[in-house]
């Protein structure tokens, strides 16, 4: 397959054939990089990493990515860059495509990134917007596949917040590997109708269905994952707090949730996570709310079931993956 100059935007312009094999050109690279194996591929290529909004797993993983491929590495945040302020997107993009090979954009409104692509001559790669996140969406679908040996035929279950990026990007991932998907959580916070009709029709080819549903016991004896994300956005105003703790309490992961699924389900979490009360987030909605812990409880985040820095680690290696397979000619082969 040839992915070379492609844009990485979102899950759902990519095909089944396509997402998998992303997938198996990360597990080969990442083995390269257990075994020390070099594979720097591009020792005279440059990427530029944009920064609107903070990120450690992201961040870091784009870093290692590109130097692990023997690439320049710069980090841009609002600080280091005019984008927006001084020079339009579409100048922006058109001034670091001259000088880089690849840019990533991690941001709010996607139709930033989707600008960017527009206007630049090399690949733009979506490290988050408001709509998607598909570089997380990639990670979380390598580490199932790696602890179950395969995805089509599972059923992944998102509870909580089910209108967010991350959910986005997972019913998408979701329909398109034949993964079945149920979208647990308060009917005020359900995902889109919009996500839901692109996503529907490709189920329906793939043999997976689409559920959502407010109920809990919808998960129980179905769900090989169950997936969870923060009740708390960065930078959502504190005077919403109450209202979304109120909402989402009920579904918070416990123990018992976890064992009325299966007996082999395991659990992921894209991070940061509010399991304990050491982050100051978290101390302070204790003092406003007196819980010690939101989305998920600490014991089953500590526990044997949750692949939660496995998740992590691969990041990495799909984003790898993603510009490995962006940047590669082929006849450089």
């Amino acid at each position: 397959m040839d992915f070379y100059g492609r844009d990485f935007l979102r899950i759902l312009d990519f095909s089944e054939e396509e997402l998998n094999y992303m997938l198996a050109t990360a597990k080969k690279l990442k083995a390269m990089k257990k075994k020390g194996r070099n594979h720097k591929y591009f020792p005279d290529k440059n990427i530029a990493i944009l920064f609107e909004k903070t990120s450690t797993r992201t961040r870091c993983s784009f870093e290692i990515a590109g130097y692990d491929l023997g690439m320049g590495v710069t980090f841009l945040d609002p600080s280091g860059s005019q984008m927006g302020h001084k020079e339009s997107i579409a100048d922006t993009a058109r001034v670091l495509s001259r000088l880089y090979d690849g840019i990533e954009y991690r941001g709010f409104d996607q139709k930033v990134v989707d600008d960017l692509a527009k206007y630049s001559d090399v690949p733009v790669w979506n490290g988050l917007t408001d709509e998607c996140h598909p570089t997380q969406a990639l990670g979380d679908f390598l580490t199932m596949e790696e602890h179950f040996g395969k995805l089509k035929g599972l059923t992944l279950a998102f509870v909580g917040d089910t209108r967010n990026n991350v959910a986005n990007s997972l019913m998408a991932m979701s329909a398109k590997m034949g993964v079945n998907f149920i979208a647990c959580g308060p009917t005020e916070l359900k995902p889109s109708d919009e996500i839901i009709q692109k996503c529907q029709p490709i189920a329906e080819k793939n043999g997976c269905t689409i559920t959502v549903t407010s109920d809990l016991a919808a998960l129980n004896g179905k769900a090989d994952v169950i997936y969870t994300d923060v009740w708390l956005s960065l930078g959502e105003p504190q005077e919403k707090w109450g209202e979304r703790i109120e909402l989402l309490k009920p579904y918070q992961v416990t123990t018992e949730l976890m064992n009325k699924a299966k007996p082999t389900t395991i659990f992921l979490h894209c991070l940061p996570s509010f399991h304990d009360l050491n982050t100051s987030i978290a101390k302070d909605v204790k003092k406003v709310f007196d819980i010690d812990e939101m989305e998920v409880t600490n014991e089953v985040f500590e526990s044997e079931r949750s692949l939660v820095f496995d998740q992590a680690e691969n990041r990495m290696h799909t984003i790898k993956a993603v510009i490995f397979l962006t940047l590669y000619k082929k006849e450089e082969k």
